[in-house]
């Protein structure tokens, strides 16, 4: 006979003592809710510096709006010098003040052009071709007046202070 037989006690194994144990409480759900104020004013911090991001990528894209016009428009008139000469003085006329540009003409027109634009090519190059292109007959190519257009049309900036337009 055994020793636990003799003694009166029932064999106990590892399992069983196993399942005698209570089951441990749940524990609460963790919140998401930031404990810290630190973390709130972060938050808000973020909410407002994307807020401001999208108003000013908002009011860019209005403010180019003409570019992309323009750019559009370049894209369909080759080199040709007439086609090209009305797109830039639109162009100009809705970057700049009208009391500035309205009244260039001839070799004024060619240098704001070249101090706007951030280059030569329009006083000496095939910008030339602006100065007589409205009164010409006939289509007139002139190599490189493209390119030349779509360079200023990106690049203009606003004139300096000080410098007449």
């Amino acid at each position: 006979m055994s020793d636990e037989a003799i003694s009166g006690r029932s064999v106990t194994t590892l399992i069983d003592l196993l399942d005698q144990l209570a089951e441990p409480a749940e524990p609460a759900p963790v919140s998401m809710m930031p404990e810290t104020i630190g973390w709130a004013v972060l938050a808000a911090l973020l909410v407002a510096l994307v807020g401001w991001l999208v108003v000013r990528t908002v009011r860019r894209r209005r403010a180019n709006a003409y570019r992309r016009e323009a750019l559009a428009l370049l894209a369909g008139a080759g080199d040709d010098a007439q086609a090209i000469a009305p797109i830039l003085r639109r162009t100009a006329l809705a970057a700049y003040p009208r009391e500035r540009v309205a009244g260039l003409s001839g070799a004024a027109w060619l240098a704001f052009l070249d101090r706007t634009g951030g280059g030569p090519g329009f006083r000496s190059g095939p910008g030339e071709a602006l100065v007589s292109a409205p009164y010409r007959d006939a289509e007139w190519e002139t190599p490189g007046l493209g390119a030349l257009a779509v360079r200023w049309v990106r690049r203009h900036g606003p004139v300096r202070d000080g410098e007449a337009a």
